[in-house]
Order: C-alpha cells, then sequence, then structure tokens
C-alpha cells in the first residue's frame, strides 16, 4: 500500500486527486514474498488471452517460481485508479526479482517500512 502512495503521490504536499505528482518506485527482491494461512495455497491469478476458451489460471506458488515480479505489479496496480491517470501512475512502477536494479545512476532513496519503524498509535485518554 505504501508503493501504492508514493506512486499517486498522495505523500507529495502538493497532491491533488487528478494530476499525477507521484515518484517513481522500484521494489527489490520480488521473490521473498510470503503470504499468511492458507492464501499460498488457494490464490489464483487468472488472466485471459483474448481468444474463446483463452482463460489461463496459475496458483500463487507456481506464479512465484516463474515470475515473482508480476505477483507485486498486479497487487500494486490494483490499488491504483483505474484509468488513464493510474495506467500512467503504473507506468513508474519497476519491480525486480533480486536485490540488483539498472537505476543506480538515478540515485534512488531507500524507504523502509517495516512495522517496527511505523508510527506508534496514539493512546486514549478517558
Amino acid at each position: 500500500t505504501k508503493a501504492a502512495d508514493v506512486l499517486s503521490g498522495k505523500l507529495n504536499p502538493p497532491y491533488v486527486p487528478y494530476i499525477d505528482v507521484g515518484d517513481h518506485v522500484i521494489v527489490i527482491n520480488a521473490e521473498k514474498v510470503r503470504l499468511t494461512g492458507l492464501k499460498a495455497d488457494q490464490k489464483l491469478y487468472r488472466r485471459y488471452t483474448g481468444f474463446p476458451g483463452g482463460l489461463r489460471e496459475e496458483s500463487f506458488t507456481r506464479l512465484l517460481n516463474r515470475k515473482p515480479e508480476m505477483i507485486l505489479e498486479q497487487a500494486i496496480k490494483g490499488m491504483l485508479p483505474k484509468s488513464k491517470m493510474g495506467r500512467q501512475m503504473a507506468t513508474k512502477l519497476k519491480v525486480y526479482k533480486g536485490g540488483q536494479h539498472p537505476h543506480l545512476a538515478q540515485q534512488p532513496v531507500a524507504m523502509d517500512f517495516h512495522a517496527s519503524n511505523a508510527p506508534k498509535a496514539a493512546k486514549a485518554t478517558a
């Protein structure tokens, strides 16, 4: 969800819903994604080839072995607006299987989104 927020520009001060002010996002180590519970066994990814009878289904575990970048791309794109602007935002997303990426010349800044670094919830005083 944080990647979708950065892509849409919601973390930038000049954010306006109808203007794309988002930043580029590079996601690395896509093969390390994990699901909880039975989702890894039950989740299916569907796509349609465009031909009659062309519905293709693939399980999470098989897609993780074959193309782990696709899992994160679909998840993040699903959080973006379903419009021309959402498709434009999705072009600024780059997902890579391993820890290396070819964008070092752009001097990317690492963002840490672990739960331990998340802001603490304020205690309610009653």
